[in-house]
This record gives C-alpha cells, sequence and structure tokens, in this order.
C-alpha cells in the first residue's frame, strides 16, 4: 500500500490551524473573527470535495490512507475512508458554514471563544470520522465533547449548566466502557490498529461468545448513547433546547451521527455474532425510538424541543436499518443520517431565525406568521416536507430504503416502523399549522422582519441540498454499495468460522502480539495483507 496525498490531513487539521489565526486578532474584532471562521469553513468545504473526484466507488478497501508511526511501535496515524464515511465527512464541511453564518449576528459575547469552539468540534469531528486507529479515534472522540460543553454551558439559554453538565456525563460514562474494550482489544491483538485487528479476528484470533458480547456491550453502549437510542436520549432534548442555534446544528447534523457510524465501523465488522444475536432487543429499542419520539413530539409545546424529539425518532429508523443486516437497508440508514443532518439542521435554522426575532420557542407566542414572514414560513413548510419524507425530497428516500431493506427479512420490524412515518406528519405538520397559519394572536409578531440576505442565502442552500439529494440519490448510494456489501461479506465469512468452531473439538485460542517495528515494517506487513486479500 503507497500512502497518499496528505488530503486528509490537511481536510482534518485546517478548522484547527485557522483556530491560531482567530487567536492572533483581538477578541473585540468581531468582525474579522467572523469573517476568518467563515472563510476557512467554505475552504474546508471546497477542498473535502477534492475526496469526491479521487474516490474509486469499485474498490471496498480504504481509501486516502496516510499511515504513519505515532506513540511507540503499537500506535499509529493512521487515517483513511470508505463509502461508509466519504459522505460524513462532507456532511461535516458542508454544514460547518452555516452553522458560522447562522451565528452571525446573534452571538455578542465572547465571539472569539464561539468560533473557536465551532472550528475545533469540526476538526474533532472529521477525525472521528477518519480515523483507523483505535487510539487516535478515543482522541477525537473525546475531542468532540469539549467544545460542545463550552458551546452548551457558555452561549446557551436559561438551563444552560444542567444540559450541558448533562451531556457530557452521559457521553463520558459511554466513553469509558468504550476505553476499556479498546485496551482489551489491544491486549488480545496486540494493535490498535482497526484494519489489522479486523484482519486478526477474521484469520484465526477468535473471540469466546462470552467475551465478544462483552466488547460488543461496551462499544454500543457508548454509541447507542450518541445517537442517542431509546431509553439513552434523556439528554438530548435538553441539550437542544439550551444550546445555541448553531450548537443545535452542529449537534443534530453530525454529533449524532458519530453513533451510528460507530456501530457500523466497530459493532457490526469486529462483534458480527454478538451484533445477530442482539438484533432483535436493539431492533425492539429502536422502534419504540421511533413511535415514543414521535409521540413526544406531537406534545410538545417548545418548537425547538419538538425538533429534538423528531431526531428521537428519525434516528431510530437509522439503528433498525442497520440491525436489519441487508444491504439496502444499510446503504438506506447511511443515506438516512445525511438526510437527517441536513433535514433536522435546516429545521434548527430555522427555529434560530424564529428566535432571534421573538427569543421565545413558545409554540403559543406564534401564529400567523405567514403575514409578517411568509418567504421564512415558506421554507419552514419546505423542510418539514423534507423531515416527514414527503417524495421526491431527501428524507423520502431513506426511509423507503429503509423500510424496504427491513421488510425482506422482518416483516413485523417494517410494520412497526412505517407507523413512525405517519406520526412524522402529524407533529410536523400540526407544528406548522400553529405558528404559521390562523389570525396574528400576539401583537408583536405583526412586525417582524422578513428573512435578511444572510438568512434567505442559508436558506437557499439548505433547500438545494434537499431538492439534489432526493432527486440524484444514485450519487449517493452507488458509492456507499461496494464498501457495504465488504462489510456484510466480512461478517457473514467471521460467523461461518465460528460456526465451523464450534462444531470442532474446543481448543485454547492463540494469543497473538504483534512485536515491536518501526513504521516501516507495520506498514509493508499491512500492504501485504491487504495485496493478498
Amino acid at each position: 500500500m503507497e500512502t497518499q496525498s496528505l488530503l486528509l490531513t490537511v481536510i482534518t487539521f485546517l478548522p484547527l490551524a485557522s483556530v491560531a489565526a482567530l487567536l492572533v486578532l483581538r477578541s473585540d474584532d468581531h468582525v474579522w473573527i467572523r469573517r476568518i471562521a467563515l472563510a476557512a469553513s467554505v475552504a474546508e468545504f471546497v477542498i473535502s470535495l477534492l475526496l469526491l473526484r479521487g474516490f474509486d466507488s469499485t474498490d471496498a478497501a480504504y481509501q486516502f490512507q496516510e499511515f504513519y508511526n505515532w506513540i511507540g511501535p503499537s500506535i499509529h496515524y493512521h487515517l483513511g475512508i470508505d463509502g461508509i464515511s466519504l459522505f460524513l465527512v462532507l456532511l461535516t464541511t458542508f454544514l460547518t458554514p452555516l452553522a458560522i453564518l447562522c451565528s452571525w449576528n446573534s452571538i455578542h459575547e465572547n465571539v472569539k471563544g464561539f468560533f473557536v469552539c465551532l472550528l475545533v468540534i469540526e476538526t474533532a469531528m472529521i477525525g472521528v470520522f477518519v480515523s483507523l486507529d483505535l487510539f487516535l479515534f478515543f482522541v477525537f472522540w473525546e475531542l468532540t465533547l469539549i467544545p460542545m460543553y463550552f458551546m452548551i454551558g457558555m452561549w446557551g439559554h436559561e438551563r444552560r449548566i444542567y444540559a450541558a453538565v448533562k451531556f457530557i456525563l452521559y457521553t463520558m460514562f459511554g466513553s469509558i466502557l468504550m476505553l476499556v474494550a479498546i485496551l482489551w482489544l489491544y491486549r488480545h491483538t496486540g494493535t490498535f490498529d482497526l484494519p489489522m485487528i479486523e484482519d486478526f479476528l477474521a484469520r484465526g484470533v477468535p473471540l469466546s461468545p462470552t467475551t465478544e458480547l462483552w466488547l460488543f456491550g461496551a462499544f454500543f453502549l457508548a454509541f447507542a448513547i450518541k445517537v442517542p437510542l431509546f431509553p439513552l436520549h434523556t439528554w438530548l432534548p435538553d441539550a437542544h433546547t439550551e444550546a445555541p442555534t448553531a450548537g443545535s446544528v452542529i449537534l443534530a447534523g453530525v454529533m449524532l451521527k458519530l453513533g451510528t457510524y460507530g456501530i457500523l465501523r466497530f459493532c457490526l465488522p469486529l462483534f458480527p455474532s454478538a451484533a445477530h444475536r442482539m438484533a432483535p432487543l436493539i431492533a425492539v429499542l429502536a422502534i419504540i425510538g421511533i413511535v415514543y419520539g414521535a409521540l413526544v413530539a406531537t406534545v410538545q409545546h417548545d418548537l425547538k424541543r419538538l425538533v429534538a424529539y423528531t431526531s428521537v425518532s428519525h434516528l431510530g429508523f437509522v439503528v433498525l436499518g442497520i440491525f436489519a443486516f441487508s444491504t439496502i437497508s444499510i446503504q438506506g440508514s447511511i443515506y438516512q443520517m445525511l438526510n437527517h443532518g441536513v433535514s433536522t439542521g435546516a429545521l434548527f435554522l430555522a427555529v434560530g431565525m424564529l428566535y432571534d426575532r421573538r427569543h421565545t420557542h413558545e409554540i403559543k407566542e406564534f401564529g400567523g406568521l405567514t403575514v409578517p414572514m411568509p418567504i421564512l414560513m415558506a421554507f419552514f413548510l419546505f423542510i418539514a416536507l423534507s423531515s416527514l419524507a414527503l417524495p421526491p425530497l431527501n428524507g423520502f428516500i431513506g426511509e423507503f430504503l429503509i423500510l424496504i431493506g427491513t421488510f425482506q427479512s422482518h416483516h413485523a420490524w417494517a410494520a412497526w416502523a412505517a407507523s413512525g412515518a405517519v406520526l412524522s406528519a402529524i407533529y410536523l405538520l400540526w407544528a406548522y399549522q400553529r405558528v404559521a397559519f390562523g389570525p396574528v394572536t400576539v401583537e408583536k409578531n405583526r412586525t417582524l422582519p422578513d428573512v435578511s440576505h444572510r438568512e434567505r442565502l442559508i436558506l437557499v442552500v439548505v433547500a438545494a441540498a434537499i431538492i439534489f439529494m432526493g432527486v440524484a440519490s444514485p450519487l449517493f448510494t452507488r458509492r456507499m454499495e461496494t464498501s457495504t456489501n465488504a462489510m456484510l461479506q466480512q461478517m457473514s465469512d467471521q460467523l461461518n468460522r465460528a460456526q465451523e468452531a464450534n462444531r470442532r473439538p474446543a481448543a485454547a485460542p492463540p494469543r497473538v502480539i504483534l512485536p515491536a517495528r518501526s513504521s516501516h515494517s507495520a506498514l509493508a506487513t499491512f500492504a501485504e495483507r491487504r495485496v493478498a486479500q
């Protein structure tokens, strides 16, 4: 394997490098702080598009790999992407400039610190998606918590401290369990490198069923908290309600996808037997989350909290599609991650624009807004239709693929999950009716200004993305298919080996420990294994 260009390193650390430019500026130079942050995020998005040009959709292996020795012989700086992580990187670079634009006039205190947090969290999230070393992955995973904690706790609303502490306690608990599982895997295989661990587990370093179940549980619990999967979701509504608009956009748009991505990247390929054993229970929890999140969203009186509960429902679809173990359902889950990031992020943007004018999220404080704000309400309706999966918008493609793939093997799961699509139409359209239609009952609403040029640009961009993803979905799914098939084939092969091993007389599995080696030796060994495959 020949290490390719440093494109992934540039994409990962460009936002962090731009933080240095912000730190040089005076804290009261708000104009240039905003300009530099926006310029850096736009440049980041443009550079990330180069991944599409060089990505080979027929190759299931990790691409754009970078492999260097980092800490001792066992911890490496190993980056790479495949069809599962490619568009999640692009989603991150797409939403960050919009988060900066929506904060242009709404953040007035410690402006430099706020935009520093946004850029740092962009680096951390991209790092999670491109890391192929478990130690490096865990570093980036933990790094995402710090800036989001400060964004909620410093720039949030009335109960921001409570929401920030609850957010970090939940996620840190899961992180500790995942760290223990990572260290156990290192002790068992002698490496933190993900492709090497996959290779060892596939070539005769088996895990006992009990051990595999415990390791799967440790990883899965960390990711389920981040998703969040019912009943581990209680931190999310508080975090969304109290976070500033940009924080909610990043949290819903990208950070929740770290959990579903982790399930796909680690839980399924490393522990296929445990994943199949736990699939019925996880599917039940996902379906409960779909229905419960929709029902609770229906009765909310706080508009932002309502949108927060939609994430519980929509991401239940994603988890269900993953554990249906079908190529179609998993492609639908990956695509639904992207759809949810764009549509729900756009909902939070629209709600944030309302908050900037009225400084409230209470639905009863609105009503009849189509008269003073026709443009904003038109975009709000369009985004709501996208979120409730109206054809041919983006949300329909993801949910339809998930339901088709799930129905092929589990009719009951798909039938129950389909009720979530009906409920989503109820809570979104009813909320829109109360906000936009009827008489203007609050006098302040009669003179509310419609969208500014900056806000119109934000809404046009997300609307264009919604339409493009709805009508051009094959451009996305085609690049996911090879990696998805390869992952399912890897799971099938490991399950077959495990069944064969169970038929033989029990024997103590060999414990393989890698000897100390230089980075060149490790890279050569890794290349030889890939070529042999």
